[in-house]
């Protein structure tokens, strides 16, 4: 009996003994496998590129030294190339394809106009050129037959078998169908350049920009009638958008005629964009208008921005000061050197003046070599060359090689 119940003792189920602890290695490899996988993610998706402002060095300006200044104005912004565009014929809108804002390239369609009646006249002007056409042929048969009939008339009457009225008559029919073949002819060269004023007349639905730039104005939206002209009533469009060429911005200022002696064509000009008042941009003149304004008493300037900036649009208000030119002594012929950067694009990292520059989508940390500030702007007197695009106000967060999108 003892030796029964131990034995069913042996089967007994311990129900308060714990498992045995299972291994954990499967876990940590899977954990990882994961941490090696986000990391590859992360690594080949690559660093987000910092935005950043931008500008281009330039040359020192040469021909003497600026000096302070001689006289202060003030002006706008304009543009010497701006069209208001609109169509050649008038018309109802059809669909108007720009928007404010909008970059076109020179022939880009802007808008279309209904084109029904153009195609309607353009299949008349070809109806009647193939009509002529007929014409002609009809007319040419019947001029070989009167040829024939001619010929025939001819052999007889020189035999004495027909009159010579008969031989008159047949030589008059002849040449009367040589004039109307000719006058028909001449109506296939009417009807064919009717039909190349009516192909015209459907190319004036298509509206297209007259040379690249931006659209400044949206006047005209589908369903309105537009014209060249205008018509009075104050329901008709006269134009479809305004473009502005923004490489052709300038200054223009008006100078009290008092003080005009102290401006000259190519005399350095320094602005300030009102919107803008730290930022000092180098400018020239480029003419006086040689006129003045009676009712003012000023004289017009016109001066040329050395530089190209989208924060610079037509009509902005600006100061503007003449600099008074100074000139080397004799004998000093020495070039000016280095490059003219804008006073934010230099920073100071580890005891150094540095400069960042953009290149193959990353910013360089440059070394460089300041030298005097003049408006604004800090010539480089080494480490720079022309044409570097330097990124203003760099972040302390930027570092060399870091991923930067510039504008």
């Amino acid at each position: 009996m003892t030796s029964q119940r131990d034995l069913l003792d042996e089967l007994r189920l311990d129900r308060h003994a714990r498992p045995d602890p299972r291994p954990l290695w499967p876990w940590v490899s899977g954990a990882l496998v994961l941490l090696a996988a986000v990391t590859a993610f992360w690594w080949l998706r690559g660093e987000t590129p910092l935005p950043v402002r931008t500008a281009t060095a330039v040359a020192v300006p040469a021909g003497g030294n600026r000096g302070g200044s001689v006289l202060d104005a003030t002006g706008y912004i304009t543009a010497r190339r701006m069209a208001t565009v609109s169509a050649k014929i008038t018309g109802k809108v059809e669909e108007v394809l720009i928007e404010e804002g909008q970059y076109v390239e020179e022939g880009q369609v802007l808008a279309r106009l209904e084109v029904t009646d153009a195609q309607a006249q353009r299949a008349l002007a070809a109806s009647q050129l193939a009509a002529a056409r007929t014409q002609v042929a009809q007319v040419r048969a019947q001029l070989d037959l009167a040829e024939k009939t001619l010929a025939r008339t001819h052999e007889l009457a020189a035999r004495g078998l027909v009159p010579q009225q008969q031989l008159d008559q047949a030589q008059s029919e002849r040449d009367a169908l040589r004039a109307a073949l000719s006058a028909a002819q001449r109506q296939v060269d009417v009807a064919r350049d009717a039909l190349a004023v009516s192909e015209i007349g459907v190319d004036n639905t298509v509206v297209r920009a007259p040379f690249a730039g931006v659209v400044t104005a949206k006047a005209a939206q589908p369903g309105e009638i537009v014209s060249p002209v205008s018509a009075g009533g104050g329901f008709t469009r006269t134009g479809i958008c305004t473009i502005v060429d923004m490489d052709s911005l300038e200054i223009q200022v008006d100078v009290n005629e008092s003080f005009i002696g102290r401006v000259s064509p190519g005399q350095p000009v320094e602005a300030v964009l009102n919107a803008y008042p730290d930022w000092r941009i180098p400018a020239e003149v480029i003419a006086i208008i040689p006129t003045a304004d009676r009712s003012r008493a000023t004289v017009r300037v016109r001066i040329a921005l050395k530089i190209r900036d989208p924060r610079i649009v037509p009509d902005m208000g600006v100061r503007v000061s003449f600099l008074e030119v100074v000139d080397e002594a004799p004998g000093e012929t020495t070039p000016p050197s280095g490059v003219l950067v804008p006073a934010e694009a230099v920073v100071r990292r580890d005891g150094r003046d540095v400069v960042f520059v953009v290149q193959d989508g990353r910013a360089r940390r440059v070394p460089v070599q300041v030298g005097e500030r003049r408006g604004g702007h800090t010539r480089i007197a080494s480490g720079l060359a022309i044409g570097g695009r330097v990124v203003l106000s760099p972040p302390d967060t930027l570092a060399d090689g870091s991923p930067v999108d510039p504008s």
